[in-house]
């Protein structure tokens, strides 16, 4: 049976059953999938140089011809070693190939290749070791490098991309009306597929790359909008606009910010529509977005309807519920906290009074999603720091209301730009400013040798009552240099904090130990907390003033600023303390960016950049589907084009169902891996 590009990627020639799973591994399943497995870099072999010029020790192209092929021999071990014999015209040089008597065989005697690999050696007898190679007659000398795994070689890749492409020229197709293309001046479907695979040059394989980057930013853009129309097809409870909340205002032992008093305005305008409300608050480490969310919580019981909120660990939930209750209770809302550590007696009786309506605000982990837990009217649905949950936690939670209203609440700053990409499906309101009294964290970076003097200005600030986070990357001792914060609790309570009462906590111990430390720290018992990133979303204690980070180029900026965020939250000028013996280029600039800014989405851009998504948001937490070819963070001039155009599509065709979209449409499906078109 002959392939097409849909078909089972067994049926291209040359690859059958055990290739096949090979293939399988890396997410290809058809000539369609890969033809989109695109390369992660190019070898040049234009710039080869001769043998006497090689850098040994180094990877090299050179142009060889195969003088003597020897017999292939098997060592101990089962290893086969096969070596050939070629030369430049000049010199000559060992070929070595190990375990690949398939690639071995393809070596032609007397044939002419260019070769790229390790050369070894020395001056007298040079190898060149398990190179990758094309002939020397190969017309397209910018070479692809693919993503493998064990058992494909990147010239069995290479074999079956060129016969994949060969299928798609049989039936070339098109994904881009012809107006489009013009407008934003992009190259067609199957010239940029040749040339992101084989270009012909470095700027064909630069333009295919951005024709290909604009098309999956384009399915990303129509999949979140259309997603968003379809959910507001769905009705939701509305809630009544004439209820006010000015009580809970008046008692609020603070006056919000502007932009609180806006994003509670944003919020109390989508919960009196008939669609569920989709939006995502996001505000700096400390701009108070759990007031915001308790208003919400308030209106939503003065409306007769429940709330939840699902934190991502226990110390953050109890603290949520901390101060929901503190902003709640006094005005008759009643509050309630669910966590995995909860006695199976006290989950039952929360359990009973949920489902009889007793409870107006259940406050938990991923505990308030299990499935013996019902809600008599859930109609608003609070997810806190959202990208750490899976999203199959996530419409969990969602599920045990009858389409409730959501709100997303996130302390990681998020460029607008990329919030909209990452959250294409929500609304945005962002709270920009920090409340009144609060004082900027003042940031210093020093070096190892300066750590002595780090802590006697922490011991400075604890005898003046203040309290300290002592920071690292560890929990135990490996063979790395990293400190490990056993370890470094006990020499700190025997050498630079002796004297002073100190705890340990980290994400290993269970979580009513994590609990006791947390509230020993916050009532003043223990001066300093040594403890792993464990702290780094949602530990309030106002009296914390200094936070010391050791290895601090172990952490991304965005973390770094999300960890100093814990101290400045009262009414004491704080400090924080970046330690790092690190002197490359990057870790000083990353240095350079904490110690100049408090801004959290000036941070963030830099972060992004830096780093890329990827690294930004975890594992794919997000729910987006997995870009292959477009990065969020460098495109984003290219998501703003993809941007409007997927709004002038949508505006004339809200289905995509004109002929000219047809196969955007599938497209756009298969990205998304399910029917978002209703």
């Amino acid at each position: 049976m002959p392939a097409d590009l849909f078909s089972e990627i067994e049926y291209l020639k040359g690859v059958g059953k055990a290739r096949g799973e090979k293939y399988r591994k890396l997410g290809i399943s058809s000539p369609y999938d890969l033809i989109y497995h695109i390369p992660r870099a190019y070898l040049d072999f234009r710039a080869y140089v001769p043998i006497c010029q090689a850098v040994i020790g180094d990877y090299n192209v050179l142009k060889l011809t195969v003088v003597q092929k020897n017999r292939p021999q098997r060592v101990r071990g089962g290893l086969i070693i096969c070596n050939a014999i070629a030369s430049d015209g000049n010199d000559n040089i060992v070929i070595v190939i190990y375990n690949n008597i398939y690639g071995f065989q393809a070596l032609q005697e007397g044939q002419t290749y260019y070769m790229y690999g390790k050369v070894n050696g020395s001056l007298l007898r040079r190898e060149i070791a398990a190179p990758v190679f094309i002939k020397a007659e190969e017309s397209v000398l910018i070479q692809p490098i693919y993503r493998l795994t064990q058992g494909l070689s990147v010239n069995m890749v290479r074999t079956n991309m060129r016969q994949a492409l060969g299928i798609m020229e049989k039936f070339p197709f098109e994904t881009l009306p012809q107006e489009i293309l013009a407008r934003y001046q992009l190259p067609p479907l199957m010239w940029s597929l040749e040339n992101i695979h084989f270009p012909e040059s470095d700027q064909a394989a630069e333009d295919a790359r951005r024709r290909l980057a604009f098309d999956e930013l384009l399915k990303l853009q129509l999949g979140m909008t259309l997603m968003r129309l379809r959910r507001r097809k769905t009705t939701a409870f509305a809630m009544d606009s004439e209820v006010s909340i000015d009580d809970f205002t008046a008692n609020l032992p603070f006056e919000f910010t502007q932009g609180q008093a806006d994003a509670v305005a944003d919020i109390l305008r989508d919960l009196c529509r008939n669609i569920p409300m989709n939006r995502l608050l996001q505000g700096d480490v400390g701009s108070g977005k759990t007031a915001v969310a308790a208003a919400a919580c308030c209106f939503a019981a003065k409306n007769g309807v429940q709330s939840a909120l699902m934190a991502p660990t226990e110390i953050l939930a109890s603290q949520h519920y901390a101060t929901l209750s503190e902003l709640l209770e006094p005005l008759g809302v009643r509050v309630c906290l669910l966590t995995g550590s909860a006695t199976a007696k006290k989950k039952a009786d929360i359990r009973a009074r949920l489902a009889a309506g007793e409870i107006d605000v259940m406050v938990g982990t991923h505990a308030i999603i299990q499935k013996d837990v019902e809600y008599r009217s859930l109609g608003l649905v609070i997810t806190d720091e959202q990208h750490r949950f899976g999203v199959n936690q996530r419409a969990a939670l969602a599920e045990k209301g009858d389409s409730p209203h959501r709100l997303v609440m996130s302390a990681t700053p998020i460029p607008r730009t990329l919030a909209l990409m990452i959250y294409g499906d929500l609304e945005i309101s962002v709270i920009s400013q920090l409340p009144k009294g609060r004082q900027p964290v003042k940031t210093y970076a020093v070096s190892g040798r300066k750590r002595a003097d780090a802590f006697g200005f922490v011991r400075r600030l604890i005898d003046e009552g203040r309290q300290a986070y002592v920071v690292c990357p560890m929990i135990e001792d490996s063979e790395s240099d990293l400190f490990a914060v056993k370890t470094y609790a006990e020499d700190a309570a025997n050498g630079n904090l002796k004297g002073y009462s100190t705890a340990l906590l980290h994400g290993k111990m269970r979580a009513a130990e994590k609990e006791k430390v947390m509230k020993r720290f916050r009532d003043g018992e223990i001066q300093a907390l040594i403890c792993t990133t464990v702290v780094e979303v949602g530990v309030d204690v106002p009296n914390a003033a200094v936070m010391v980070i050791e290895n601090a180029e172990r952490f991304g900026l965005s973390q770094l600023h999300q960890l100093r965020g814990r101290v400045g939250r009262g009414e004491f000028l704080s400090y924080c303390i970046l330690i790092t013996d690190n002197t490359n280029e990057d870790c000083i600039k990353r240095m350079k960016i904490m110690t100049h800014t408090t801004d959290g989405f000036k941070i963030a851009e830099e972060d992004l950049k830096m780093r890329g998504p990827g690294d930004f948001f975890g594992s794919a937490q997000h729910g987006l589907p997995p870009l292959k070819i477009a990065d969020v963070a460098c495109s984003m001039e290219l998501s703003g084009k993809a941007q409007e155009c997927a709004q002038r599509i949508l505006a004339n065709d809200p289905t995509l169902s004109k002929p000219q979209h047809r196969a955007l449409k599938l497209d756009t499906m298969r990205l998304f891996n399910k029917d978002i078109i209703g």
